[in-house]
């Protein structure tokens, strides 16, 4: 018997068992559909990731408190001592850094912002004016601070989109407004530009104001030491390929002001946006495989389903296939009838997955505005590929089982 007369008697059984051909089947399509809506919104987070920091500005690197950054065992984060406004101060001095337009620190915290009747909860970053050069990143209405404003810790604030539509839902020009952060009052002097994203990584959600103000007036920053802590600090250098040559500069001064010793370790990181992208790739990558191999489990459980049903087939057909090898069918004839149904059962359950995992990867997409699941085009063949061998592997014992059947024997079976 040809291959194709095998396949056509297999899509007529499953025709005419069609509720328990869905049900065996349904294993193998959760599983399927699983790992590619689950592979397809890892691939989008990755994605996304990757556009936010390439969003942040152009030949930026990124210095952060403690060791940051992917070794063997995967990203890690070691404690430090923290970054200063001395670090800064250091960093400024003229000559020690000279492939670095600009140093731009970050301190703040999430803070209750009220204007009347209307209050959001949003994030304060407190920054220095060259905060706009670094990110890109500007005003669109009214003003940013200036150095006098920062250096006298001034009550100034520009606010982002989304902060400006939480507390002026009527609209209106917000400028000379006066807003209550923490219960200290700022007055509003801008309204930066859309930046964009949404929900937990929106841009937009911002208030900035001096670092001066958020150290001293808002969020009290002095350690025992006396000096003024930052979160991190923000380096753009001249180019791309002044970028090496910048993370060493840094590195040698900062080691120096920290009193780093020869054989210590930096208690700090300097990492280009590259290099953050990469240990967030890492991260999602790690997971994506995790998601992946949950929902394969899936297809282990389908598998062990088509077993089960061409065991059962096997054993209601017992006399058709006895009926078969007394006019001449050979083993390897019955071997394949049982085989090829097993595939075709497997391979079609792989579609329906992939039809369904499309479509649920599509309605995550319509979901939310940032993140776009990408469908892997690798995991869906990879996917369907696994869906037919595991129809082939599980259905061997039953078809071998089919072929052995002593033709006498199946005959008298009732």
């Amino acid at each position: 018997m040809s291959f194709f007369e095998n396949f056509r008697i297999a899509l007529i059984g499953l025709t005419v068992n069609k509720l328990r051909s869905l049900l065996t089947m349904l294993g193998i399509i959760i599983g399927v559909a699983a790992v590619i809506a689950l592979v397809s919104v890892g691939r989008g987070v990755e994605n996304f990731v990757t556009a936010e920091f390439e969003g942040l500005g152009n030949n930026l690197l990124f210095i952060l408190p403690g060791q940051v950054g992917p070794d063997p065992r995967g990203p890690h984060r070691a404690g430090g001592a923290g970054l200063t406004m001395n670090d800064l101060t250091r960093l400024m001095e003229p000559g020690l850094v000279p492939d670095v337009r600009f140093f731009v620190p970050e301190y703040g915290r999430n803070a209750t912002v009220v204007r009347g009747r209307h209050q959001t909860r949003t994030s304060i970053t407190g920054t220095t004016p060259d905060y706009t050069n670094i990110r890109n990143f500007r005003p669109v209405s009214g003003s940013f601070f200036t150095e006098a404003e920062m250096i006298s810790a001034a009550r100034v604030a520009v606010i982002g989109q989304t902060v400006y539509e939480e507390l002026f839902p009527d609209g209106g020009l917000p400028l000379d407004e006066t807003i209550r952060i923490n219960n200290v009052n700022f007055r509003i002097i801008g309204v930066m530009e859309e930046k964009g994203g949404s929900g937990f990584n929106d841009q937009d959600d911002l208030i900035l104001i001096p670092i001066s103000a958020a150290q001293r007036r808002l969020f009290p920053a002095r350690r025992a030491d006396g000096r003024l802590r930052v979160d991190m600090i923000y380096a753009q250098t001249v180019s791309e390929e002044r970028q090496e040559a910048a993370i060493a500069d840094i590195a040698i001064s900062l080691r120096q002001s920290r009193n780093i010793q020869f054989r210590d370790e930096d208690d700090f990181t300097v990492l280009s946006q590259d290099e953050l992208v990469s240990a967030f790739g890492q991260i999602t990558g790690v997971l994506t495989i995790f998601l992946g191999v949950i929902a394969g489990i899936s297809l282990l459980v389908g598998g062990i389903g088509i077993m089960n049903i061409m065991l059962v087939s096997v054993t209601e057909r017992t006399r058709e296939i006895g009926l078969r090898k007394a006019v001449g069918a050979r083993r390897r004839d019955i071997l394949w009838q049982f085989l090829v149904e097993a595939v075709v059962m497997a391979l079609t359950g792989g579609l329906i997955g992939l039809l369904i995992g499309v479509i649920g990867a599509r309605l995550i997409a319509n979901l939310s505005d940032s993140l776009t699941p990408t469908v892997d085009w690798t995991a869906v063949l990879g996917a369907i590929t696994i869906s037919a061998l595991i129809g082939l592997l599980f259905g061997v014992y039953p078809a071998a089982r089919a072929a052995r059947l002593n033709p006498i024997d199946a005959l008298r079976y009732e």
